[in-house]
């Protein structure tokens, strides 16, 4: 199956391979957002189980993601236009600053975009003064800040602790996510949610959205 021959090539770091097998996918009729769960998201996750267990190391997680990117180049049109939506509310979504890697964070933008909602992406290492100043002018319903480096986990505690300072924690719920992160981490820091995979964020929006959007407002 189509998918599996994806999963395939994101786990062996094919780039070149899993665009070709996404463009079929698509010309065969597969839905640009089943292509994304099924295929890269699903092969992802395996990449990054391994990463877990210590299997793989960076290099060949980044090569995975670098076959992920050329799948995601190939699927974002069509996920863009396919959907239509009256849903109100927007995500900030940003790697934390000192970190480089974008694997997760990109995921999660697509998966997120699948549900309608705004997502502001400020890219990688970015700093906790940027993170604040774009809560401050865009007032978003949620913050999700991803890392893939053990290194880097500090900075979300600081992002979420300056937050606090300025007066815009409040109301404002926060996400974080990726290879080294845990539950406990993520309680440790005062974080809303610790989201394990692109598809639980999808999940998580499409039941608890509009909830957030309603709280955040009133």
């Amino acid at each position: 199956m189509i998918y599996e021959e994806i999963i395939r090539g994101i786990t062996d770091g094919e780039a070149e391979e899993v665009a070709e097998l996404s463009k079929q996918a698509l010309a065969k009729g597969y839905p640009a957002t089943m292509v994304l769960e099924k295929g890269l998201l699903a092969g992802m996750n395996k990449v990054a189980d391994k990463f877990r267990n210590q299997r793989v190391m960076v290099p060949e997680v980044l090569m995975s993601a670098r076959a992920m990117h050329a799948g995601l180049s190939i699927l974002e049109p069509y996920i863009k236009s396919k959907k239509k939506t009256n849903r109100t509310g927007s995500i900030v979504i940003g790697t934390v600053a000192g970190d480089l890697h974008d694997i997760g964070k990109n995921l999660v933008k697509m998966m997120a975009m699948t549900t309608g909602v705004k997502i502001i992406d400020l890219g990688v290492d970015v700093s906790s003064k940027k993170f604040i100043n774009i809560v401050r002018k865009e007032k978003p319903d949620m913050l999700m800040m991803a890392a893939l480096l053990t290194t880097t986990m500090p900075m979300m505690k600081q992002v979420v602790d300056e937050l606090e300072e300025v007066g815009l924690r409040q109301g404002l719920k926060i996400a974080v996510g990726g290879a080294p992160i845990g539950e406990t981490f993520s309680r440790e820091i005062g974080a809303d949610y610790y989201f394990e995979s692109a598809s639980d964020v999808k999940l998580f929006l499409e039941e608890n959205l509009e909830k957030i959007i309603i709280k955040r407002k009133s």
